[in-house]
């Protein structure tokens, strides 16, 4: 049987996200100016906002600072159609209200984790979580983004459960956040459903051309945080045809990142780009990047021609 609830947003969100990170004080609680600073510049430079990602350690703020930092954004003039924010948790009551109050802020989607402390939780269970959640909020506006990130979770998205969400809520669930790192399983995704108007964004640009080709939606990327810029040119070179200029460099940053703790490295270049010691504050149980292994880290950017253009504190 096929919902009647079905999704009445008329344009879907494409092209390059960052799960912007997110900045503290030394009392670790959020930095809301730096946070809209850093937004802002990802927006200038085309790219979205999939605020409340694993990088922006969304696992560590709590649902009224979420919910705050969301309204913080919107009342700072971000637009609220280029926002994919994460609502999802263990918990479905959580997850209701988080997203509930997303869709009413008129997001473009939600980006929704399954629930992630049972391990290895049936097909069943999981259907029924997604189904209970999506008639709970029953809101014709709503978007999701199933987030398949196995690794982490130990919950994955699998083939079969997207069959029968779209079955049962076509236009509601609207794509995913693909962050296995297996090739197969994205291209799976979107050769199975893109068909259905279902958007599969990979985590890295190191497959935003292959997704391209076969119908992908773009990319959510960790290091939109730090490129923004020359990702979002990547992808309008890749889906205008046009001549590439910067993927050489787009994939060097990304592996260099790759190759340190990604959260805390991240911190740490903005706050050198930025001079605002500040930004590299993580939460624990996250750790800081000790400083020789951040001096290694920005000589080895230099040697590529990084550079946070137009990034000031």
């Amino acid at each position: 049987m096929t919902s009647t609830l079905t999704s009445q947003n008329s344009k879907p969100i494409r092209g390059v996200l960052a799960p912007v990170v997110t900045p503290f004080g030394y009392d670790l609680e959020v930095d809301s100016d730096a946070f809209v600073e850093q937004c802002k510049w990802i927006v200038d430079a085309g790219a979205g906002l999939a605020v409340f990602g694993t990088n922006s350690e969304a696992a560590s703020l709590s649902l009224s600072e979420r919910m705050s930092l969301l309204e913080t954004l919107l009342e700072a003039g971000l637009p609220a159609a280029k926002m994919m924010p994460g609502t999802g948790t263990s918990s479905l009551k959580e997850t209701a209200e988080l997203t509930r109050h997303a869709v009413n802020a008129g997001v473009a989607g939600v980006l929704m984790l399954p629930p992630f402390y049972f391990k290895n939780p049936s097909e069943n269970g999981l259907f029924d979580y997604f189904s209970r959640l999506i008639d709970t909020v029953s809101d014709s506006r709503l978007r999701i983004y199933l987030y398949n990130i196995p690794q982490f979770t130990q919950v994955p998205i699998s083939l079969g459960l997207i069959e029968r969400l779209l079955r049962r809520y076509p236009g509601v669930v609207r794509g995913a956040k693909d962050s296995s790192g297996d090739w197969a399983n994205t291209e799976a995704m979107i050769r199975n459903f893109g068909r259905d108007g279902f958007d599969v964004f990979p985590a890295s640009e190191a497959l935003l051309a292959k997704a391209l080709e076969i119908g992908g939606a773009g990319c959510i990327s960790a290091t939109a945080n730090m490129n923004p810029r020359g990702l979002s040119e990547l992808y309008e070179a890749l889906i205008s045809a046009k001549p590439i200029t910067t993927s050489v460099t787009a994939l060097a940053v990304r592996e260099i990142f790759m190759s340190v703790p990604m959260i805390p490295a991240m911190k740490y270049v903005i706050s050198k780009v930025t001079q605002t010691a500040t930004w590299s504050i993580v939460r624990p149980p996250l750790t800081p990047l000790p400083e020789q292994a951040g001096t290694d880290l920005l000589k080895r950017l230099d040697d590529v021609g990084f550079a946070m253009h137009g990034r000031v504190s």
